[in-house]
């Protein structure tokens, strides 16, 4: 059985990659990429969709269920968005409508997974591990497409999610797991909301550059709340273990 379940989980790896390269290769044919912008786009696409790869890859049994193959399908979106935005990055323009609406595909299929992972009793922590790894590709996606739109500036809202985990690696105290809140899934959810409404053609530009301040100032206040908690559970837990009274 596990033998079966680990040939699935390739299959399913494969079919994503090789999604990708077919919709990725014709996306940039039909908008005429010229040779050095088609590799760097399909180099930006493999490394977004690598990382999804690299995840269900390194599971332990190797297994994906229906909700890890959906949010495949998410990460596929999100790597043929990272893939428009590269050559429209050099060009210094809008990446336009098309990353807005497969940018929106990930989006909403992100509703989706969550949904069926628990109609199917197939929760799990690599599959909401994925599931957060392509949430916050698609935001740093969405905030490299956002540039030439808003500013450089967008980008820490892309970059956040990662600072946080490569925080991790030097402060481990990071790497805890933190309870759920409905709060800190709202402002998750805003991120790629505020940043597609930023892409969407014909919105004014104070309501873009306002709808994104307001964003990265709620990650801010997420993560650092975060932090805060943390290192306040880390304390507690190290004054009971070493007999010293902690106030707080």
């Amino acid at each position: 059985m596990q033998v079966l379940l680990a040939r699935r989980a390739l299959v399913d790896v494969a079919v994503a990659m090789a999604g990708f390269l077919v919709s990725g290769s014709w996306i940039l044919n039909v908008a005429g990429a010229e040779v050095t912008y088609f590799l760097a786009a399909m180099g930006a696409g493999l490394a977004v969709l690598g990382n999804a790869a690299a995840s269900v890859l390194s599971r332990k049994p190797l297994l994906t269920t229906a909700a890890d193959r959906i949010t495949l399908i998410r990460a596929v979106l999100v790597s043929c968005c990272a893939a428009i935005v590269i050559p429209a990055l050099f060009g210094g323009t809008g990446p336009g409508v098309p990353v807005v609406v497969l940018g929106a595909a990930a989006f909403l299929l992100d509703a989706v997974d969550g949904a069926v992972a628990r109609r199917f009793a197939c929760e799990s922590p690599a599959g909401g591990r994925l599931d957060v790894q392509t949430d916050a590709a698609l935001v740093l996606v969405l905030s490299c497409a956002a540039v030439p739109i808003v500013g450089p500036w967008v980008l820490a809202v892309g970059l956040m999610w990662y600072a946080f985990v490569a925080a991790g690696w030097f402060r481990p105290e990071l790497k805890r797991t933190l309870p759920v809140k409905r709060l800190r899934k709202v402002i998750g959810a805003y991120q790629p909301c505020a940043l597609l409404l930023a892409l969407t053609p014909g919105v004014p530009g104070g309501i873009t550059t306002a709808a994104v301040v307001l964003a990265l100032v709620a990650l801010l206040a997420s993560f650092g709340r975060d932090v805060v908690e943390l290192e306040q559970g880390h304390r507690k837990w190290t004054g009971r273990h070493s007999g010293t009274e902690l106030v707080n």
